[in-house]
């Protein structure tokens, strides 16, 4: 073993040690360990540089950062970024970066001056084309990425995707087995990118000889096999499976406690005392007590002293708020709550039950069509804050957003892609209550239209944003044959909607709201491709959007 490998870091930091006695003579303000070919970072008064066993500095320039050498190359910062060295204090490459990390595998992670993430060679050229939100060291030949929709996968050296399947967070490969992350919690996939077992769990281990500690969502520390069974309780659960089916039971408490704040104004009187709070709305001040607890239960409010004070959770039902939740709040505690009771009729083979006319009931309520799409539409900032990116495929031409509501993402997609033109089309109702921004004027058109009936429009691509399940199969279809009559030659649909997973149970419970609410379904990639064949169309690809949603597009068949 050579010399500096058997060296340490003094306690103090300043200088290393050899079998307990100092290295060299010299003192630093900071040093690193050795790494190999045998230097090591150190700074002085005169800058940081690297030093070797003798603790002379190998080089003459000075630098405002270094960091320790790996595969014989160190990150280094001075005032023009942050960039490679070789041993011999020559750069790797010219290029400089906001930030660099270190050489594994023969790849090294850096962050553009803009801010995207991707791996350089060694030759310090991009080992791909494509950039990211974040990336990764690479290990065994693969990295894990972030895109900007902030969705995980794993990439090859040559930036290629080692598989189709996207995570929500993601950890590289450790034996075969990774650590992965869904809308249903933590598990472990192999290198297809499918689940070794179906549970969930709050959090997990790598493997180690066949095993991982893993932490349930009540709170049990377990072990468990590759097939996810548990082989030890490490720890008992924090409550009992009683306790949690009973909370579940109760989940409407948290519906109507919101729905209440919302109809009531309370984060708009905040901050306040109970007693000016009670005296703003005109509440009995006991009982306002009551409910600004549970809302502290809930995590959106806080008492400092006397003072209550909202939360950045519960400043979202503040009605000023840019991704206000006060009209959401308001739609699930009144206008869906009671259609739940009719469940168990609608799930009878023979019962009398139909499905709501909800949309038509709604446009009876100019109030309650303007709170509705108040509603959907903090959705839709929120969920397609990054529309622009996910739709690079959208290259040229109209664009027809079909029932998308007031506009949101059709207006965040033509401010990222000047190229592009939009047609707006919605039910009168909707439409006649949408402004074009300034900025738009001239690319964007607000038109009036029904879905089942012709369009009369040509467009080189049609969005159809979470509209397929407010419907059945019969009335979707009709939908998507006017959707494929307006694509131009050539042109695409892109559907957006919630895809059930064939094992994953993950959107369920929205898809037995969509049955009560209006008599729609979410669906299953095969459902859609069903679909899809029976209009005419045939899908070509299915991508995540990055929130819970798929981009699926398809063409004329």
């Amino acid at each position: 073993m050579s010399p500096w490998a058997r060296t340490r870091v003094s306690a103090d930091r300043t200088h290393h040690t050899l079998g307990g006695a100092p290295l060299y003579p010299n003192r630093f303000t900071e040093v690193l360990s050795f790494h190999a070919p045998g230097l090591a970072a150190a700074k002085d008064g005169t800058g940081a540089f690297h030093i070797d066993v003798t603790g002379r500095p190998v080089y003459a320039r000075r630098f405002t950062r270094t960091f320790g050498f790996y595969e014989e190359l160190s990150t280094v910062e001075d005032g023009s970024g942050a960039f490679h060295l070789r041993a011999d204090g020559t750069e790797l490459s010219p290029e400089r970066y906001a930030w660099c990390g270190n050489f594994q595998g023969g790849r090294c992670t850096v962050r553009a001056r803009e801010g995207h993430y991707f791996h350089v060679d060694r030759e310090g050229l991009p080992a791909y084309a494509k950039r990211y939100a974040y990336a990764g060291d690479f290990r065994d030949g693969l990295a894990v990425v972030q895109e900007p929709s902030g969705m995980h996968l794993h990439i090859h050296e040559d930036g290629r995707p080692l598989n189709g399947r996207r995570f929500l967070d993601l950890d590289v490969f450790h034996k075969g087995h990774a650590r992965a992350r869904d809308e249903r919690g933590w598990h472990h996939v192999d290198t297809a990118g499918a689940p070794l077992y179906a549970r969930r769990f709050a959090m997990v281990e790598p493997f180690y000889n066949g095993q991982a500690r893993v932490e349930d969502e009540d709170g049990a520390l377990l072990v468990i096999d590759e097939r996810g069974e548990v082989l030890r309780e490490l720890r008992p659960p924090k409550r009992s499976e009683l306790q949690a089916l009973s909370e579940d039971m109760v989940g409407f408490w948290k519906t109507q406690t919101l729905c209440a704040a919302a109809e009531l104004h309370i984060i708009e009187a905040l901050p306040a005392t109970t007693a000016r709070v009670s005296e703003l709305r005109a509440l009995a001040p006991e009982r306002c007590e009551r409910l600004l607890r549970a809302l502290g239960e809930l995590g959106l409010v806080v008492r400092e002293g006397d003072t209550w004070r909202a939360t950045p959770r519960g400043a979202l039902l503040h009605r000023e708020h840019p991704l206000q939740m006060a009209d959401a709040a308001l739609h699930w505690g009144r206008d869906c709550y009671r259609l739940w009771e009719a469940l168990p009729e609608a799930l009878r083979a023979h019962g009398t039950w139909e499905p709501p006319r909800f949309f038509e009931e709604l446009s009876k309520e100019p109030r309650r069509v303007a709170s509705y799409h108040r509603a959907m539409a903090s959705y839709a900032r929120h969920d397609y804050a990054h529309i622009a990116e996910a739709l690079q495929d959208v290259t040229h031409g109209t664009v027809l957003d079909a029932g998308g509501g007031t506009g949101v993402l059709l207006r965040n997609l033509l401010r990222g892609r000047p190229e592009l033109r939009g047609l707006l089309m919605e039910r009168p109702e909707v439409s006649r209550g949408v402004e074009v921004p300034e900025e738009l004027t001239g690319r964007m058109k607000v038109i009036t239209g029904d879905l089942f009936e012709p369009w009369g429009i040509q467009a080189e691509s049609v969005i159809l944003s979470r509209v397929l399940h407010d419907w059945g199969d019969a009335d979707a279809t009709r939908i998507l044959h006017r959707a494929r009559e307006a694509l131009a030659p050539g042109g695409r649909l892109h559907v957006i909607e919630w895809v059930l997973g064939q094992e994953e149970l993950g959107g369920s419970i929205l898809d037995l709201h969509m049955l009560v609410a209006t008599g729609g379904r979410e669906r299953t990639g095969a459902e859609f491709r069903t679909l899809f064949d029976r209009a005419g169309l045939r899908l070509l690809e299915q991508r995540s959007l990055g929130t819970v949603s798929q981009i699926l597009v398809a063409e004329r068949s």
